[in-house]
């Protein structure tokens, strides 16, 4: 099977990647390489399966309508996995357009790709941050979601409408999956594990927004692979139950499905950073802040969906990913000098 994966030099899609060609599949990866953190990280995950002779690489933007066309008329995928986006609810504070051009744009090329080249399936990665003001936990697929926080929320949020039209008008296969604070080796510097990890090898004090009250239902990069391998092996296919006068916001008549992928287990932030400073040996000073704009409190993945459809629910602890990412942490920072 011929896979497109866009964000291929990212730190899910090189994951990915690596699983594909493992098991004989043919993959088209796409990443433009952006400057948003530092570049060697991209192409030190990209090395990894440059030169497999299933892998092919192209350096192109998701918002070059041409180069996506070309891409998709070229290489004919069967299947489709979209990565590739602005990330970080943050940085979309201070740089809101960078998300319309990659989140927006970007995915409507990728849903014209699919469109007019049989793509048999299109998955496509969505975010817990679309759960935005919601409260009632655990977050559930078939709970509204109309209230996000930050145009990176809303960004996903409008992949996952956007996706619903196409499956709708054009019987495109389209599963979206709502990824719950991805973390292990290879990972985004601009993410907490990362920096936290960077600072207390420094000896310098880390910064804990919400006074450390957050929860998060952080999930270990291998099983977000497996369940992003899962679904992508199985079309999503329409709801016959489905009612306009009860309408179910999980599940549609049209081939368009959304999932949770998370641990189903939300743990403090300071237990987070207790897990970290036992695997790293050494204790840190922890500056206390107020809760920054854009972000929620906690987050908790309502897995049921996932588990009666694909018989998967992520299993690695915390403390397992941590070790795991400390150990690979060392290794890079030792590879790098």
């Amino acid at each position: 099977m011929k896979i497109l994966v866009t964000g291929s030099a990212g730190f899910i899609g090189s994951a990915l990647t690596l699983r594909l060609l493992a098991r004989g599949n043919t993959v088209i990866g796409i990443d433009n390489h952006n400057n948003y953190y530092d570049p060697a990280l991209k192409e030190a995950r990209l090395a990894r399966h440059a030169k497999h002779p299933n892998y092919t690489h192209l350096r192109i933007d998701l918002a070059d309508r041409q180069a996506i066309h070309d891409a998709f008329k070229t290489h004919q995928p069967q299947r489709v996995v979209n990565l590739a986006a602005q990330a970080g609810v943050r940085y979309s504070i201070d740089n809101p357009l960078a998300y319309i051009d990659s989140n927006i744009v970007g995915f409507a090329h990728i849903l014209e790709g699919c469109r007019h080249n049989g793509v048999e399936h299109l998955v496509y990665a969505s975010s817990s941050s679309v759960y935005g003001a919601n409260t009632t936990m655990p977050f559930s697929v078939h709970h509204n979601v109309d209230h996000p926080l930050s145009l990176y929320a809303a960004s996903k949020k409008a992949n996952e409408l956007m996706a619903h039209s196409y499956s709708h008008l054009y019987n495109l296969p389209t599963t979206g999956l709502r990824f719950f604070t991805v973390f292990g080796p290879w990972a985004r510097p601009d993410m907490a594990l990362f920096k936290f990890t960077k600072a207390i090898l420094a000896g310098e004090p880390i910064q804990v927004f919400n006074h450390g009250k957050h929860r998060r239902d952080f999930t270990y990069i291998d099983d977000i692979v497996e369940g992003v391998i899962r679904v992508l092996d199985q079309p999503a296919v329409g709801n016959p139950a489905w009612q306009g006068d009860a309408p179910d916001p999980g599940t549609s008549t049209a081939p368009w499905r959304v999932y949770n992928i998370g641990n189903n287990k939300p743990v403090e932030l300071m237990d987070y950073i207790a897990a970290l400073e036992k695997a790293l040996g050494k204790s840190t000073e922890k500056q206390l802040l107020p809760l920054q704009a854009g972000d929620v409190p906690d987050t908790y993945a309502d897995l049921a969906d996932l588990v009666e459809q694909f018989h998967y629910k992520p299993a690695t602890t915390v403390e397992e990913g941590i070790k795991f990412f400390v150990d690979w942490y060392r290794d890079y920072l030792r590879a790098s000098i």
